[in-house]
């Protein structure tokens, strides 16, 4: 079993702007101690899939 499906992760979003029918803003990830911006809920969801699935050694590409 991926030890993956047990890690859990807690995040601030701020929405900041509602633009071409997305949200522009920033994320923090508590446990990571990082807050990255974003430019559409596509972009957000992505942040949040690499904080949870990425590997302990595996450098994080965009956080």
């Amino acid at each position: 079993m991926n030890n993956n499906m047990d890690k859990k992760a807690t995040f601030t979003i701020q929405i900041q702007f509602t633009r071409n029918a997305t949200w522009q803003g920033t994320i923090s990830w508590l446990e990571g101690e990082k807050t990255q911006s974003f430019r559409s809920e596509l972009e957000m969801l992505k942040l949040m899939s690499e904080a949870v699935y990425s590997d302990e050694e595996e450098k994080l590409k965009d956080w």
